[in-house]
């Protein structure tokens, strides 16, 4: 039998601890910073590992950085639950992100062994490498590899110093010819579930501490440039006018106006540029980006499509040449039903109607999925839901509530599997 759900706020304490402990290694004084395989990345990575061990798992660190631990099941032969995320940070970002779904499991799996209980399934802890993509543009390299996902021409991939992610593997040894062994085989999995901070504002809206996700939206992005005419900023008649940023203004709104009012559907312009401006000069020429994302890709490619014709009716209108490049394609991922069930059906025994919610921002669980079925909690954060920032929060006694929504979701699994 396994022990009664401990009470509240038993593993609040502890996971809020174990986060300012592993803040402590950083790249940037006075600002939380880890990225892939600098030498705080390597410092978290080994103090992974130590707790991992002393939680009573085995542990590992394989070749491309990911911290594994395996708390072994009570039979033999058994099928594997995957639980996990991410100890890579943004630059300047908090102490929660990414790090809350690695910590959640570890105190769960402490409580366990300190109890000598085992499950009839083994818990594999998985503490990705690399989700955020911030030395190497490369986005979930640590998942990619355990989902059989890895890209060959990311070893190509170069950082801001023009180092390959080659020349990093080999110099740490690592046989970059290999890598394909790091897959699982589906075969012998149960599936894999991920908390995560919100990183928006719903729950704290909702005063409701945790949702469940639907799913991780699909993302497409384009680089826009809008070609029109440069001309003196005083003697250029505006009836004569083919400014590029005026233009680029109204493209813009545009696709707000397109973004709005539908669920899950967002549109963002977070770069925009005149190249060579001038304050007295009449814009030649403006570039700018698209990031739009939805929760089915039949939403955000309709929505997509509206944008780009938008931009070409307002550059015939204005007289000015509009070229759009896209630069990223990312399908939107449906989560597990049955993992979603049993998630809400473990916070609503807790006493929380748990709000169901896509994700925009991309994780882990986005590799995972290709793999086997997944799933994923929200937990609610403060500072209006900001995230990759040291503003950062979350609250003790919501950090314990996840713990004890994930404990009951193990136990009612493991009830199942014992029936």
């Amino acid at each position: 039998m396994l022990p009664n759900q401990p009470g509240a706020n038993n593993f609040g304490p502890r996971i809020m601890q174990l986060a300012d402990h592993l803040a402590q290694w950083s790249e940037q004084e006075g600002a939380l910073t880890v990225t892939y395989f600098s030498q705080a990345h390597k410092k978290v990575a080994a103090e992974l590992d130590l707790l991992l061990r002393a939680a009573g798992m085995e542990a590992r660190t394989d070749p491309l950085g990911n911290v594994i631990g395996r708390y072994a099941a009570r039979v033999p032969n058994a099928k594997t639950l995957l639980l996990g995320s991410h100890y890579d940070t943004v630059r300047d970002g908090g102490k929660y992100d990414g790090r809350l779904g690695i910590l959640v499991p570890l105190v769960l799996i402490e409580h366990l062994h300190r109890s000598g209980q085992q499950l009839p399934f083994n818990i594999e802890l998985l503490c990705f490498s690399e989700e955020e993509g911030v030395r190497f543009p490369i986005g979930y390299l640590g998942s990619q590899a355990i989902a059989g996902k890895f890209d060959p021409q990311n070893l190509d991939k170069t950082d801001d110093n023009g180092i390959p992610l080659r020349k990093v593997l080999e110099e740490a040894a690592v046989d970059v010819n290999s890598l394909g062994i790091l897959a699982r085989d589906a075969a012998d999995l149960i599936g894999y579930v991920e908390i995560h901070i919100e990183q928006g504002p719903s729950l704290l809206a909702a005063n409701v501490p945790l949702a469940v996700v639907t799913g991780i939206a699909g993302d497409v992005r384009h680089r826009i440039a809008v070609t029109g005419e440069a001309g003196h900023a005083g003697t250029v008649a505006m009836q004569f006018r083919h400014d590029a940023a005026a233009a680029a203004a109204e493209m813009i709104l545009a696709l707000e106006k397109r973004c709005s009012g539908q669920d899950s559907l967002v549109g963002t312009v977070g770069q925009l540029v005149v190249p060579n401006g001038a304050m007295n000069v009449i814009p030649g020429r403006c570039e700018f980006s698209t990031d739009i994302r939805a929760a089915t890709n039949e939403m955000r490619d309709a929505a997509v499509m509206d944008v780009l014709v938008a931009c070409n009716e307002i550059s015939r209108t204005r007289g000015v040449k509009v070229e759009a490049t896209e630069v990223l394609r990312m399908p939107a991922v449906p989560l597990s039903p049955f993992l979603q069930e049993r998630l809400a059906a473990s916070a609503k025994r807790l006493g929380v109607e748990p709000l169901l919610l896509p994700s925009g921002a991309g994780h882990d669980a986005a590799m995972m999925a290709s793999l086997c079925e997944s799933a994923m909690m929200f937990v609610r954060c403060g500072n209006g839901g900001v995230s990759h920032s040291p503003r950062e929060i979350i609250t003790e006694d919501d950090a314990d509530f996840a713990a004890r929504v994930l404990f009951d979701f193990l136990v009612s699994m493991a009830d199942e599997y014992d029936a």
